[in-house]
């Protein structure tokens, strides 16, 4: 349209400039594209969708834009891909290679994410499935300390965390989502789950104190129930005992301990139900011990 007419106020007129079309004597021609307005970068798919207007020639509708070779892309971006009608992302690439070698992983997920934001590179996912572990270690460490355990190994949870953190600092500079930037949105559901399990952890830890401290000040005979009830959740044998003793005698005490070794040895969380005369725990395990504790009256 624009090559032979062009808008005047409330309509369209033919040109009167330009090249004469053979055969038609009334008629100019030019190679002008005419009004067409910027796009800022970041309105994403309206920038790729103004780009393929200018270089794919005669598209009859907004599906065949997307359509490149026979194959119908679902975004505008991925048709602007196919057609290496955007940069790749060599610099933005050797940027993040070189801040590897003695940024932090927090220096490398914020120098990421104003990447992703104010450098708009053609393929985002490459660049974070290439650097994800780089900028997960500080949260693979984190759980490595809090757990205890230094044999974890990244895994779908922390790449997860680590996406959250690029994306809050996402919204602090330019108030969008990582989906809208080409990127995977994280599972903010899983999030919740990950601390839960972090908060259960530091639970474990405080646990771990509670035995250490407490098991060596049991006398003989708590030292007995003791060993014999961990055997038993060790074992995965269950059981019913009664524990009989006088008022005073640490009862209170050693069930205290006993349900923070049970936790310890077995996982489990335990509910207790505490009177005067009875104490039971019920681990949500495959087996259950009641203890029943009595105070012998004379």
């Amino acid at each position: 349209m624009p090559r032979y007419y062009t808008w005047n106020a409330s309509n369209f007129q033919r040109r009167k400039q330009g090249d004469a079309v053979p055969g038609y004597p009334d008629v100019r021609s030019t190679d002008a594209l005419g009004r067409m307005y910027t796009v800022h970068p970041k309105n994403d798919e309206c920038f790729y969708l103004r780009l393929l207007l200018v270089n794919v020639r005669g598209p009859t509708s907004f599906e065949t834009l997307r359509t490149v070779n026979g194959v119908i892309f679902p975004t505008y971006r991925a048709a602007c891909e196919e057609l290496n009608l955007l940069e790749n992302d060599t610099h933005c690439d050797t940027t993040i290679a070189e801040a590897i070698i003695s940024a932090s992983p927090y220096q490398i997920r914020t120098l990421f994410a104003i990447i992703i934001s104010t450098c708009f590179p053609s393929n985002p996912c490459n660049l974070w499935h290439k650097y994800k572990d780089n900028m997960s270690e500080d949260i693979l460490h984190q759980i490595s300390i809090t757990s205890r355990n230094h044999d974890v190994e990244m895994n779908e949870e922390i790449h997860n965390r680590a996406l959250l953190l690029i994306e809050d600092m996402c919204y602090l500079m330019c108030g969008s989502s990582l989906i809208r930037l080409g990127m995977p949105a994280p599972n903010r559901e899983m999030n919740d789950a990950f601390n839960r399990e972090l908060e259960r952890e530091r639970e474990y830890q405080e646990l771990d104190l509670v035995v250490q401290t407490n098991v060596p000040l049991l006398n003989s005979q708590q030292k007995e129930v003791y060993d014999t009830l961990m055997k038993a959740i060790d074992d995965g044998n269950g059981g019913l005992y009664f524990l009989d003793a006088p008022g005073g005698t640490g009862k209170t005490f050693l069930m205290s301990v006993v349900k923070a070794g049970e936790i310890q040895h077995s996982g489990c969380s335990c509910f207790f139900w505490n009177s005067s005369h009875i104490v039971r725990m019920m681990p949500y395990g495959s087996f259950s011990i009641k203890i029943i504790v009595k105070s012998s009256n004379y």
